[in-house]
């Protein structure tokens, strides 16, 4: 991986590089976000948005009544640098996602009131991986999630009003979070394996004709391999 990374790069500008380098070091997988049934492309884009911003690589998202959409004014181009998981093959697709984050140790993490619940700050991050869940705009999670949630969580309200905005919510709770993670001794950072994968993904998205020159390049160490 490292070999072929470093030929990429040579296609790049140094600058170019060097911001891979850095941002990659405030990437993080110990937190993904988890968003279920979406329907409206300006808070979906706004949710991506905020994603990249804290640092967060790992979007999933689940597509069970709703198409999952993206506003390109808004999303700003994030897409770009956000790894995103898509559910939508079966006929339960939050049971899916579910099974898939757990598998890979993820708690889930429901966004919403409950018997349970703590208030963000009140969080335990040290308990492992969190897979955060927000739901759909009307009706917020399902009562899939529900059943299957490790853990629940709300933000502090003051007001009258009883919740907030779908993306708003999220950008709460991943500023709180992704903050916290640095301070409190958490083994947040990616693995250098990982750095390597997302690097690589980097390069190839942002080199014209990316998947040429590594096919040429893959052809001419073949060659040599055999001499």
């Amino acid at each position: 991986m490292k070999e072929i990374i470093k030929h990429l790069e040579s296609f790049a500008t140094e600058e170019r590089t060097q911001l891979f380098d850095r941002v990659i070091e405030n990437r993080t997988k110990y937190l993904t976000v988890v968003l279920e049934d979406i329907f409206q492309a300006q808070n979906a884009s706004a949710v991506l948005r905020s994603c990249d911003c804290f640092g967060i690589q790992d979007v999933h998202i689940i597509e069970n009544q709703n198409e999952f959409c993206i506003h390109k004014e808004i999303v700003m181009g994030s897409t770009k640098w956000l790894d995103l998981h898509k559910y939508n093959k079966q006929e339960n697709n939050t049971r899916e996602a579910i099974r898939s984050l757990k598998a890979q140790g993820y708690r889930i993490v429901a966004t919403t009131p409950h018997e349970k619940d703590v208030f963000l700050h009140d969080f335990d991050l040290h308990e492992g991986k969190a897979a955060l869940v927000f739901g759909t705009e009307l009706t917020g999670i399902s009562d899939i999630v529900k059943e299957e949630a490790d853990a629940f969580i709300k933000v502090p309200m003051y007001g009258f009003t009883e919740s907030f905005n779908i993306s708003v919510c999220a950008s709460l709770v991943m500023q709180d979070l992704t903050t916290r993670i640095r301070r409190e001794n958490v083994a947040w950072q990616l693995s250098e394996e990982e750095k390597e994968e997302i690097k690589y993904e980097w390069l190839k998205r942002s080199i014209r004709s990316a998947d040429l020159i590594i096919s040429m390049w893959e052809e001419k160490n073949k060659l040599i391999c055999n001499t």
